[in-house]
């Protein structure tokens, strides 16, 4: 099968291939699925899953991409709950091969059915980004309907997503990023927005919640905001600073099927819309992904047509 490799720790994003790699073998548990679109993470490319398994051996070189949209094509036997043609999406295992290929494998309960009337390119844009949103803002600041969340990144992947499902239980948002993301965080119902580069952090008052994935001096001057009984959260690093009578914490998104399927019903009722900056073949992603961080949103990788 084709698929995207990695084998050099220090070439990047540069350092990404396209060659022909054997066709996965299914763990007990695992579905193989086709793929049809997939997303890509530009950090996951210093994560030491990427290099090496969970036993610590060297795996290059290896697949990367934890999101994917596809169908079923294979269930082992002793493998339960999906079934060869039905619709899926959801993350790929960290320290295995990933979803910037042809096929791949993926424990059954890390993927959900995903309706027809949903776009392998939309779905893809949903794993990481959408549960990573959802446990920041609920599972772990606990969230409620009244309070002010700061979201740092606001019109990233997960920013995106974050600002959308605190604006529907009636938080009040302040976004914030680069001059450029204005228009697009106050679109997505942001009430206010501060630029990085230019405005100062401490305009936004205190806050019940900071939703942080930048990390830096931004973590570092966000503990401050934090009002008592807050909550500071940040998948980029453990904070360095605790807010004075607040929580602070750092976290991994975790594989959720219910939840998963629960974003989907978001979607395609309308109440969810993932940003996908750009849709480019596997054949470019090398080139595509080098210039994710450009745009808003994600650039999803599209494997195989419908």
């Amino acid at each position: 099968m084709r698929a995207i490799t990695v084998q050099d720790r220090d070439a990047g994003v540069g350092g990404l291939t396209l060659t022909e790699m054997p066709y996965p073998h299914a763990a007990e548990n695992d579905v193989i699925v086709r793929v049809h679109a997939a997303g890509f993470t530009p950090g996951e490319l210093a994560w030491p899953a990427t290099w090496t398994d969970r036993a610590g051996r060297d795996r290059t070189p290896s697949i990367p991409g934890h999101e994917l949209s596809g169908v079923v094509a294979e269930v082992p036997t002793g493998t339960t709950g999906l079934t060869v043609g039905q619709r899926v999406f959801g993350l790929a295992d960290w320290a295995r091969n990933g979803s910037l290929a042809e096929f791949v494998a993926v424990e059954a309960r890390n993927l959900a059915p995903l309706a027809a009337d949903i776009d392998h390119t939309v779905a893809a844009a949903l794993p990481i980004s959408g549960l990573t949103a959802w446990q920041g803002l609920f599972d772990h600041a606990r969230l409620t309907t009244g309070q002010t969340v700061l979201v740092h990144g606001a019109a990233g992947g997960v920013g995106s997503l974050a600002v959308q499902l605190a604006r529907e239980v009636g938080a009040f948002v302040i976004g914030t990023g680069r001059a450029g993301d204005r228009d697009t965080v106050l679109g997505l119902g942001a009430q206010t927005f501060l630029d990085l580069d230019a405005d100062d952090l401490g305009t936004a008052g205190e806050v019940d919640v900071v939703l942080d994935v930048v990390g830096g001096k931004t973590l570092e001057q966000s503990a401050e905001l934090v009002r008592p009984g807050g909550t500071l959260v940040s998948i980029a690093m453990p904070p360095p600073v605790q807010p004075k009578d607040g929580r602070a914490l750092f976290f991994i998104v975790e594989p959720d099927r219910v939840r998963l399927a629960d974003l989907a019903e978001r979607v395609r009722a309308g109440r969810l819309k993932p940003i996908v900056s750009a849709v480019r073949p596997l054949a470019e992603a090398a080139a595509a992904l080098a210039r994710h961080h450009r745009a808003p949103g994600k650039t999803i990788i599209r494997v195989a047509e419908d």
